[in-house]
């Protein structure tokens, strides 16, 4: 199970709404994910509340997150966590606040004010940041409900490029980790998962699949095994074979001719 903050998921995996060919090929994509939680960009939403609206087909179904995407300014990511606070009902918010076009990676330097304030205004706050351990380390300290460090840019699909990281990280940390960012194949969510993060979210890895509901299906399954094989406890990596039988008991005189 998933703890954040007060809620208890079943499901490591959350996902996100936009970029998928149509509304039908989304709703299927959720479904096969077997996420519970879905992230909506407050300023790309129609908050209308209306029934044929994305918070009208999903509300009743999965828990929102609603995201601060588009945002530059600490200024703008408050501004617009509490519109979703008023739209939704809700007290969570994934905090962006992006300090590049190109890249879409994190200014830290905005960041930080901007959970302090949203943390001040009784937001759940779970914040998109860069993989550093000591950012990670401030977020957790100042009352972040979750750390959610990128993987590799957004959208990019590179997988994990510094697990180390990431490894570190999980060591430094009490509350949830949730990798944000970079994942694009099934592998890669198994990997994440393998090093002892908590969750992870992940949108155009499978909105822009060639076919995004059976991609959806492989991130449900990866995430579950690396899961598993995370708390089953890998055996160690070693340079020289280990049999795995050993010689005890062997009958003298058999094999090699003799």
């Amino acid at each position: 199970m998933l703890t954040i903050a007060d809620k208890t998921f079943s499901s490591h995996l959350l996902v996100g709404t936009s970029g998928y060919p149509n509304l039908k090929v989304m709703l299927e994509a959720l479904e096969a994910s077997g996420t519970e939680m879905v992230t909506v960009a407050i300023r790309r939403m129609d908050l209308s509340g209306e029934q044929d609206s994305l918070a009208g087909l999903l509300k009743d179904k999965y828990f929102f997150l609603p995201n601060t995407a588009g945002c530059y300014t600490a200024k703008d990511a408050i501004f617009t966590a509490e519109l979703a606070r008023e739209a939704l009902g809700t007290n969570w918010i994934k905090l962006e606040v992006i300090g590049d076009e190109d890249t879409l990676f994190p200014d830290v330097e905005q960041l930080l004010p901007a959970a302090a304030e949203l943390i001040k205004q009784g937001f759940i706050v779970l914040p998109y940041c860069s993989d550093d351990p000591i950012v990670c380390m401030k977020l957790q300290d100042m009352g972040c409900a979750a750390v959610m460090p990128l993987a590799a840019p957004i959208g990019s699909g590179m997988g994990i490029r510094n697990p180390y990281n990431l490894a570190i990280i999980r060591e430094k940390i009490q509350i949830p980790l949730i990798v944000d960012a970079g994942v694009g194949t099934a592998s890669d969510a198994a990997r994440a998962m393998e090093l002892g993060v908590d969750g992870i979210l992940l949108n155009t890895a499978i909105a822009k699949a060639k076919k995004p509901v059976q991609m959806a299906r492989a991130m449900n399954l990866a995430v579950e095994a690396g899961r598993l094989a995370y708390t089953a406890g890998r055996i160690p990596q070693k340079l020289y074979a280990n049999a795995s039988t050993t010689n005890e008991g062997i009958i003298a005189g058999i094999g090699y001719g003799v």
